[in-house]
């Protein structure tokens, strides 16, 4: 393949492009697929005490764009509980409750797969 002088920065920037747009789409499938993962570890990690809790764990898209792509995940009936029991809570008699980290845990395992997944997917 031939290219004029005039052409090439056209050509380079074409390039460029096809390559961002080919790493965005790997970025946006492997956050979907690591949020699902996530959901299975932070319920996994949850305490039980009624299963109620650890069932409403979700996901839910916030946003997708050409750029990128956000996803939360979050307890959708027992919100108020998620930071007592990740942190403990201070009881009305004194003293403190025993924290449960789930949340913590579940947040770090999803950094580790989403730069494994992108890296395998964006070198091979």
């Amino acid at each position: 393949m031939s290219i004029r002088i005039d052409d090439f920065l056209e050509a380079v920037q074409g390039e460029l492009t096809e390559y961002a747009n080919e790493v965005t789409g790997y970025v946006k499938e492997s956050v979907k697929d690591v949020a699902k993962e996530t959901v299975k570890e932070v319920k996994r990690r949850s305490p039980v005490r009624s299963g109620a809790y650890k069932k409403s764990w979700g996901q839910t898209q916030i946003y997708e764009g050409p750029g990128g792509i956000r996803i939360t995940i979050h307890n959708k009936k027992h919100y108020r509980l998620t930071h007592l029991l990740e942190n403990g809570h201070a009881l009305k008699s004194g003293g403190r409750t025993r924290a449960f980290p789930h949340i913590k845990p579940a947040e770090d395992f999803a950094a580790r797969e989403l730069e494994k997944k992108v890296k395998v997917k964006v070198e091979g």
